[in-house]
């Protein structure tokens, strides 16, 4: 059996919003397209979301230009309603997302496994973007 080490980065916010909102706002595909996207070029065209155990969800993204475009999917290994969401990347990647209620506002927190293409410090930075992104669309709607 082979086993790997693989390095866990961590991103996260605080949302001034309560949980139901941020929970909503995560999980919907209306809001999804809304803000996921790690910069003003990229955009996220397209997302559907089967927030169950085993259940899947996809988003394509693309840049604006239409130069570059993929599809991320994932498949849900663990769902706790306002408080945990788990799945796997297509790539066997783990993520772990965290929501938790801290005076009146929102809390997020994500680990994910890092790929082996780009270095953690790249990868940590497009994963906070589009979280800084998800906050920004969250507290302005």
């Amino acid at each position: 059996m082979e086993t790997t080490n693989k390095t866990a980065i961590t991103v996260e916010t605080t949302i001034n919003a309560k949980i139901e909102k941020v929970w909503k706002y995560w999980i919907d595909p209306v809001h999804i397209i809304n803000w996921s996207n790690a910069s003003d070029d990229w955009h996220a065209p397209h997302a559907e979301n089967d927030l169950t155990l085993k259940g899947k969800f996809k988003t394509s993204l693309a840049t604006k230009d239409g130069s570059v475009n993929f599809d991320f999917e994932v498949v849900y290994t663990n769902v706790q309603t306002y408080k945990l969401i788990e799945y796997i990347i297509t790539d066997g990647r783990k993520v772990k997302i965290s929501f938790s209620n801290v005076n009146d506002k929102t809390k997020v927190s994500e680990t994910f496994e890092a790929e082996s293409i780009n270095s953690p410090e790249m990868q940590r930075g497009g994963w906070q973007a589009i979280l800084n992104n998800f906050k920004k669309y969250t507290e302005s709607n």
